[in-house]
């Protein structure tokens, strides 16, 4: 008797890794798990893994997300906030779902689009992960040529910048040259562990209307 994925519980933290599943099956998965969901997919050459994030995870992702938006609006940079959509190219037979991702310069490509195919659309200019372990997720974003991915990950943000076709870790963000955006960032989000979500972005606006 063949187990059908809603029969399985996966728990918040947990991953569950699936192999030799074929495109038309991940296809399948993707159409049967639905689009409002907490799972979180990645699927690499006939290898799908399911990931459940903790609620630390979502905050903190909210978070990070929240200050991207706030400094794009600042400086007056058209953007799409296209959220954990599903980047997906069949022909590379690579698919990914980042916790959030931002179209900057290609914006205007995907106004009004609620699916995206990496084969036709261009990839988010900035894609954000929280926790990132998996050595696989970060071969999705280089091989899908997403330029910028941020990794947050034991309390510190790390920028990856992709060049000559791998990432480079870098202390500055090409999205936002002459920022320093990993100690903004990792001051805000710990601020916010602290003394909850409204004082630390009241306290980041601040740093923006002083510095921008």
């Amino acid at each position: 008797m063949l187990l059908e994925l809603r029969q399985l519980r996966i728990q918040p933290g947990q991953q569950l890794l699936l192999e030799e599943v074929s495109w038309q099956q991940f296809e399948n998965i993707l159409t049967e798990l639905g689009e409002h969901r907490a799972a979180r997919l990645s699927y690499s050459n006939g290898r799908l893994e399911i990931m459940v994030p903790l609620p630390e995870h979502e905050k903190a992702k909210e978070m990070i997300g929240d200050i991207v938006k706030i400094l794009l609006e600042a400086q007056q940079i058209a953007f799409e906030s296209l959220g954990s959509t599903t980047l997906k190219n069949e022909r590379m037979t690579q698919a990914v779902e980042p916790d959030t991702c931002f179209y900057i310069q290609n914006q205007a490509a995907v106004i009004g689009k609620n699916r995206l195919d990496m084969s036709i659309d261009p990839p988010p200019d900035l894609a954000i992960e929280i926790d990132l372990t998996s050595r696989t997720q970060l071969d999705n974003y280089r091989i899908l040529g997403v330029p910028e991915l941020w990794r947050y990950r034991q309390q510190e943000l790390q920028i990856h910048i992709l060049q000559g076709g791998q990432y480079v870790e870098s202390d500055s963000s090409s999205a936002f040259p002459g920022i320093p955006i990993i100690e903004l960032v990792n001051r805000a989000v710990r601020q916010s562990q602290v003394s909850g979500r409204t004082q630390a972005i009241q306290v980041f606006r601040s740093w923006v209307r002083e510095n921008l």
